[in-house]
């Protein structure tokens, strides 16, 4: 077995001796003790990384300035320049041990990919030289034709192209004595349409500057561009290598799709904010190192809710980098895991019964000139400005509630929203109290009383907008979009998602709100309205068209649900329903409108998620299938045929009381159990040839989502109960008290 050979096992056809030896290697690992570069962060800190400083070193004076000039106006690179940067970042490399080095994309499989090329060419002569040329760091070609396309391009064209992101700097990546070169770069086909997440990311980012930058050159004329900036919060568990590898489910789908709920969870709550255990301490300063020295600013560390459930985050950057950074730090996590004897869980719902895991999006708008534009101020001018695009976003979200939910719908995270660790499907922001009294007085009055009390209140001036208190919000957990003081907070997405999903959803719709606003602005001061008035009028419509979207009460209750009905809001809880919202006329419209994904990319994209919800789901089907059938099954008729000779043994001797009787209801209990398995698992798979037979994607999809998921709950009932009522020695599965609980 694979799993016995992974965990170096001399056993091989028991899974029951599996679970217990790899419990025990579990139980005696040591922790790995890891040494610091440095003392200082700031000596080692980006050393990976080709930004300024090494530019400075290996880039001529002219070479330098134009490559600045060219990020920081969006402006095309000469292949001359590009040759220039290509041979100052070979030496760069090369001089850090450096062999080969790749383009380094976001394909829409959800991960990253790469593919390397060494360091070297060979000569007419036969002589090897080192070479790298500005057209080998500017554009690939790679052998790509099996990267999902929806439809864009055919299986036998391999012809897709990468080229190169200059805004996200090239970076060093170490794996086991190796080091590769890595070039950021967006992916796409033949005929120009994106096949990844950073082209249209680019363009979304280059939408909400444009439409920012023009508002915010109502309050402020030296603004000429507006960034978005992200802080994600990664979520994750932690669980020990041998245990992992006695769970085939956890290896296939990432997910335990058996297992009874422990005695001990997280009710007492003990593990949240707890100690650090030694071992996985280890691991975090070993991550956290291997982050640091790529320039990844991680910053923060704890223990989360669940058992064996942990989170880091990092300081805000520009999005595009912090969306790299990420998925950088992600990959790292799993490769420094896996010398500490460890495996990193992703998936959103990896445990039945116990939180699952997010990535919160702290996201916010950024001037040129230094200002947060969601920060409240204590200036007049400038808290107007804060309401503006405060209300936009608020806006924003309302009209594109279907939307903004279909950018974090995925397979894993259907698991988890709904749950009551995570935010309903209900898209709402949370505001808090102090600033949904702002808004009401904005919307019913001209004029509004300043408020007294002991916290710190920032008068604006202006009688007509009200004082604001600096970061008097509580956050909300429940809520899907919450405002935090300085910025919103996406809480819906999951944990294993690439950022740029619901970031260029996001981006796009607020770009598209801005520029609405500043059309019916200036209609207003052409006629005559003076520029303050004309601002706080329209916000006064859009707080009365969009309040129904703010919600600040328990959104895990049954009341908001019902509450969330009356006010219109939907509540779409099925991964392939959610995501028809990509193309309905009205997204295909905004994106179109804002030249970041076109009619056929985002029909293409709809495909792409629909065929992997049905691969996930179809590999989660196949997993539970065999499990039952080669594992759980055998393992009850086993335990089953133990009980009926202890019961003829007690009859041979003349034992006729309770304990047969009551023994008997076990087998009974058991027999019955092993039925419904047998009964729901071939129904399972009856149901799976006929949606694999079924050759409309949407049509499969929903088979797969409405009828063949429709089993996972009673097969999986009647494992976990057949669990409880097995011999623990004869399990075949690692339980959740063990996989959890030791660390």
């Amino acid at each position: 077995m694979i799993f016995a050979q992974k965990l170096n096992l001399k056993f091989k056809n028991n899974m029951s001796i599996l679970r217990f030896e790899a419990i025990k290697q579990a139980q005696d690992r040591p922790f790995v003790k890891v040494t610091p570069p440095s003392e200082k962060i700031s000596d080692y800190f980006g050393c990976n990384v080709f930004n300024d400083e090494a530019m400075k070193q290996y880039l001529s004076a002219d070479t330098y300035k134009k490559l600045k000039t060219a990020i920081a106006k969006g402006e095309p690179i000469s292949l001359e320049l590009a040759d220039d940067v290509a041979t100052g970042m070979k030496n760069w490399a090369i001089s850090k041990g450096v062999t080969h080095y790749t383009h380094w994309f976001q394909p829409l499989t959800g991960s990253t990919a790469e593919k390397h090329d060494a360091f070297f060419d060979v000569e007419k002569d036969g002589k090897v030289i080192e070479k790298f040329k500005g057209s080998a760091l500017a554009q690939q070609e790679p052998d790509a034709s099996s990267f999902p396309s929806g439809g864009i391009r055919s299986t036998f064209e391999a012809r897709g192209y990468t080229a190169w992101d200059a805004t996200s700097p090239a970076f060093i990546m170490e794996d086991n004595g190796t080091k590769t070169l890595c070039i950021p770069t967006v992916f796409v086909s033949y005929t120009g349409e994106a096949l990844d997440y950073k082209m249209p990311l680019l363009k979304a980012l280059h939408a909400v500057d444009k439409a920012a930058t023009a508002v915010a050159q109502y309050f402020e004329s030296d603004v000429t561009s507006v960034i978005a900036t992200l802080g994600p919060e990664q979520e994750y568990f932690l669980v020990d290598k041998a245990m992992y590898y006695t769970r085939p489910d956890l290896v296939s789908t990432g997910r335990t799709l058996f297992g009874h709920t422990p005695p001990k969870g997280q009710q007492l709550e003990d593990h949240y904010f707890g100690s650090i255990p030694s071992r996985v301490r280890a691991f975090m300063v070993d991550f956290e190192i291997e982050c640091l020295k790529l320039g990844i600013p991680i910053r923060t560390r704890h223990n989360e809710v669940a058992p064996a459930q942990f989170e880091c985050a990092c300081t805000f950057e520009e999005a595009n980098l912090a969306i790299d950074h990420n998925l950088l730090l992600m990959d790292v996590m799993e490769k420094v895991a896996d010398r500490h004897d460890l495996k990193v869980l992703f998936h959103e719902k990896p445990f039945a019964g116990i939180n699952g895991s997010g990535k919160h999006n702290n996201w916010s708008l950024q001037t040129n000139t230094g200002i947060n534009l969601l920060a409240p101020s204590t200036k007049a001018k400038e808290n107007l400005r804060f309401l503006t695009f405060f209300v936009n976003v608020i806006k924003a979200v309302h009209d594109n509630a279907d939307l903004l939910r279909a950018s974090i719908m995925s397979a894993g995270n259907e698991h988890r929203l709904g749950a009551n660790e995570a935010p309903p499907a209900i898209i709402s922001v949370f505001i808090g109290k102090q600033m949904n009294e702002i808004l009401e007085e904005l919307e019913k009055t001209a004029t509004v009383k300043v408020a007294k009390g002991e916290n710190i209140y920032m008068k604006t001036g202006i009688n007509k907008i009200p004082p604001v208190l600096l970061d008097n919000t509580d956050r909300n957990r429940t809520s899907p979009f919450a405002f935090t003081g300085n910025k919103f907070e996406f809480r819906a997405v999951g944990a294993s998602a690439n950022c740029a999903s619901n970031m260029i959803v996001l981006n796009t719709i607020v770009a598209h709100q801005l520029q609405i606003f500043k059309e019916e602005v200036d209609k207003r001061i052409a006629k005559g309205e003076k520029k303050e008035a004309a601002i706080i009028n329209v916000l006064k419509n859009y707080i009365k068209e969009s309040k129904k979207v703010i919600f600040e009460g328990d959104g895990y209750s049954e009341e908001w649900k019902k509450e969330a009905k009356k006010r219109g809001l939907t509540n779409i809880t099925s991964c392939v329903e959610a995501l028809e919202a990509f193309v309905s006329k009205k997204t295909i419209e905004i994106f179109e409108k804002h030249q970041v994904l076109s009619h056929r990319e985002l029909e293409a994209r709809y495909e792409i998620l629909l065929e992997n919800y049905i691969k996930k789901i179809q590999i989660e089907s196949r997993m539970m299938g065999e499990l039952v059938i080669n594992h759980i099954i055998p393992t009850a008729i086993s335990y089953q045929n133990r009980l009926v000779e202890y019961v003829r043994s007690l009859k041979a001797l003349g034992i006729e009381d309770t304990l047969v009787e009551n023994t008997m209801v076990v087998i009974k209990k058991i027999a019955g159990y092993v039925n419904d398995l047998q009964k729901n698992v071939k129904a399972m798979i009856d149901t799976r040839k006929v949606a694999n037979n079924t050759a409309d994607v949407h049509k499969r999809a929903e088979i797969y989502s409405k009828e063949v998921k429709g089993f996972f709950e009673p097969i999986r009932y009647a494992v976990d109960k057949l669990e409880l009522t097995i011999s623990d020695e004869m399990w075949p599965l690692a339980k959740y008290r063990e996989i959890l609980m030791i660390r």
